[in-house]
C-alpha cells in the first residue's frame, strides 16, 4: 500500500530540465576580423614615420655660405678680412654664395651697401661697379693731417679745398653744393667714402693715404681739380 502511494505521488510530477552547472558557460561566437582596417592602420603608421624622417633629413640638409662681417660699400669687393662662413638650410630658391666660391666672389663688385651680418646672395654683386644715379666716383690722395686717422669706408665727410698753407681757397663748385669761399665753405658738404686703401698701402714715412669719394656729378669736377693740386682735406660729418 505504501509502495503504491509513493508511486502515485511521483507520477504527478513533471520532469524538470537539468540545470547546467555554474562553472560551464555558453560558448560565445568568434570575433569578426577586419583585415582591411588593420592594413590601413599599418599604412598610416608607416606614412607618419616616413614624413617625420623626411623632416629630420630636410632640417639636416645644410650648406656653408658667405656672410659679411664688415660693411661693404658700393663698388667694393669682399675679402678674407670682411667675410666668414655660416651654415644655413639649403634652399634652391635663394641664390646663396657658397663658401667654396669665395675666391670667385672677390672678383666682383657690390651693387649697393652690404651691411655687416648679411648672408650674401649672388644678386648683390656684379662684374663692374654700378654707381647710383646722379653720383660720381672721385679718387683723392691725402697727406697726413688732411683726413681723420680712423677714416673708413662708409664714413660721411665734408670735402674742403685748401692751399699749401692750409687756408681755404676761393672758387666755385657745381650746382649741387655750397661754394668754397673765404668763409671756409666746403666743396662738398656731404660725400661718402667709398673705398680706403689698407694702412699697409699708405706711405709710412709721410702718412699719405688714397681713398675714393662718392659725390654728386655736379661736384665731381671741382673735387677732381682740388685733388690734382693736392689741396683736398676731408672732415667727418654727422651721418656716420
Amino acid at each position: 500500500m505504501k509502495i503504491q502511494e509513493r508511486t502515485g505521488a511521483g507520477a504527478g510530477r513533471s520532469a524538470a530540465p537539468a540545470q547546467p552547472s555554474v562553472g560551464n558557460r555558453l560558448p560565445t561566437p568568434p570575433r569578426e576580423r577586419k583585415p582591411a582596417l588593420a592594413a590601413l592602420a599599418v599604412l598610416l603608421i608607416l606614412v607618419g614615420a616616413l614624413g617625420a624622417t623626411m623632416l629630420v633629413l630636410r632640417a639636416g640638409d645644410r650648406i656653408e655660405v658667405v656672410k659679411v662681417t664688415k660693411d661693404i660699400q658700393p663698388g667694393e669687393s669682399v675679402s678674407s678680412d670682411n667675410t666668414t662662413s655660416v651654415m644655413v638650410a639649403d634652399d634652391d630658391s635663394i641664390h646663396y654664395v657658397k663658401w667654396t666660391q669665395l675666391d670667385s666672389l672677390k672678383k666682383l663688385k657690390a651693387k649697393t651697401t652690404i651691411y655687416a651680418g648679411t648672408v650674401v646672395v649672388g644678386d648683390m654683386f656684379a662684374a663692374t661697379a654700378e654707381l647710383p644715379a646722379g653720383k660720381a666716383s672721385v679718387g683723392v690722395a691725402l697727406k697726413e693731417g688732411q683726413y681723420p686717422s680712423d677714416i673708413k669706408s662708409g664714413d660721411h665727410v665734408a670735402v674742403y679745398n685748401v692751399d699749401a698753407s692750409g687756408s681755404t681757397s676761393s672758387g666755385k663748385t657745381g650746382t649741387g653744393s655750397s661754394s668754397s669761399s673765404s668763409g671756409g665753405g666746403p666743396l662738398v658738404p656731404n660725400a661718402l667714402v667709398n673705398n680706403v686703401k689698407d694702412s699697409s698701402d699708405a706711405t709710412v714715412s709721410t702718412g699719405n693715404l688714397s681713398l675714393t669719394l662718392l659725390v654728386d656729378q655736379a661736384d665731381a669736377a671741382a673735387v677732381a681739380r682740388a685733388a690734382s693740386a693736392n689741396a683736398v682735406a676731408i672732415v667727418r660729418v654727422p651721418g656716420n
